[in-house]
């Protein structure tokens, strides 16, 4: 099972979640340590400070309760080992201006990063470790609020082909900020991420410094992943790495999201598309039993989280409030 390691945190951040899962979620103290990576004498610290606070009557008496609640019928839909949503700050699925939706996916990503920087940093305290790391503005988020924490044992590998044409949030630069980060060591793949042909990519793969970057990915202890939208919001289109037309020809084939280059449908089945082939990747069946965590954040990503998640890949969850309820909602899962 994956694990968190919340250890860090302060018990004002600690205190609902493990009241949630002691009196709500039905688990006993040992189990809740266990999830939350504590030692159970914290935990039957943090239960009897939440009655003495007066938190535990019938219900908890916490606004964090709901977004708990929401995120433990998220991971029982999926099977998810956790899912950690931050807490909703009211955002709607309505018409709004460029501008406004900019701004307010802005501020999704930074949430997700923050609570995405918050779990990697459990994970970094556990000694040495190799973290297989995706792509994008979300992912970008997380280094950029991994701070206080160094693991000079730690390696951050890209998943992915680390050369695009121009260099926004290029996929070297997000895993070597990982590192700079940490003091830990960097690793990528030299290649492009999506190759002119077929016969381009077998040409990368029987590289050996691409081999041996694509072997370390597949014995990776943790993956951090990210999901694209495939609409003119998307990561591919606004920084030109496939055309509109292009873009309208990969929705035709039913796909409704993207992860490492590859394709998925609205069932979570991966879409057999030339594009998939001329990506340079980690495979899908090399994540499958793994522990992938997917970072998904802003509300236009409601429709791709979920068909991500239905492919089986991902086994931990990390989102922001808002798109949390709008997932739920969307699978009944919650009013």
């Amino acid at each position: 099972m994956l694990e968190l390691n919340l250890a860090h945190e302060s018990d004002d951040a600690l205190i609902v979640r493990a009241a949630w899962m002691y009196y709500v979620g039905g688990l006993n103290q040992e189990q809740t340590a266990s999830r939350l990576g504590l030692h159970r004498s914290r935990v039957n610290r943090l239960l009897s400070e939440a009655r003495d606070r007066g938190l535990i009557s019938v219900t908890i008496n916490h606004e964090s309760a709901r977004d708990i609640e929401v995120e433990q019928a998220i991971a029982r839909c999926f099977e998810l080992d956790f899912c950690i949503a931050t807490p909703a700050l009211g955002f709607a699925d309505d018409a709004a201006d460029a501008k406004a939706d900019r701004i307010r996916a802005s501020i999704s990503r930074r949430a997700v990063g923050a609570a995405g920087a918050s779990f990697l940093k459990g994970k970094l305290s556990e000694g040495p470790i190799t973290i297989g790391v995706s792509w994008g503005r979300t992912i970008e988020q997380v280094a950029t609020q991994l701070v206080g924490v160094r693991n000079p044992e730690a390696r951050f590998v890209s998943l992915l082909g680390s050369l695009k044409r121009n260099s926004t949030s290029n996929p070297f630069e997000v895993v070597q900020f990982f590192a700079a980060r940490t003091g830990g060591e960097v690793h990528f793949l030299p290649v492009p991420f999506i190759a002119n042909s077929m016969a381009d990519v077998k040409v990368f793969l029987q590289q050996r410094i691409v081999q041996e970057a694509i072997q370390l990915a597949r014995n990776a202890d943790l993956y951090l992943i990210s999901v694209g939208e495939l609409e003119e919001t998307s990561v591919l289109r606004t920084q030109d790495i496939m055309t509109s037309e292009e873009m309208r020809n990969i929705k035709e084939s039913g796909a409704v999201c993207d992860s490492l280059g590859k394709l998925f449908d609205i069932e979570g089945k991966e879409i057999n598309h030339p594009l998939s082939h001329r990506t340079v990747a980690i495979a899908t069946d090399d994540l499958r039993g793994r522990n992938v965590v997917l970072l998904a954040a802003g509300l236009e990503k409601v429709r791709a989280t979920i068909a991500l998640l239905r492919s089986g890949i991902v086994k931990g969850l990390i989102i922001d409030g808002d798109t949390a309820l709008a997932l739920a909602r969307s699978l009944k899962l919650a009013d």
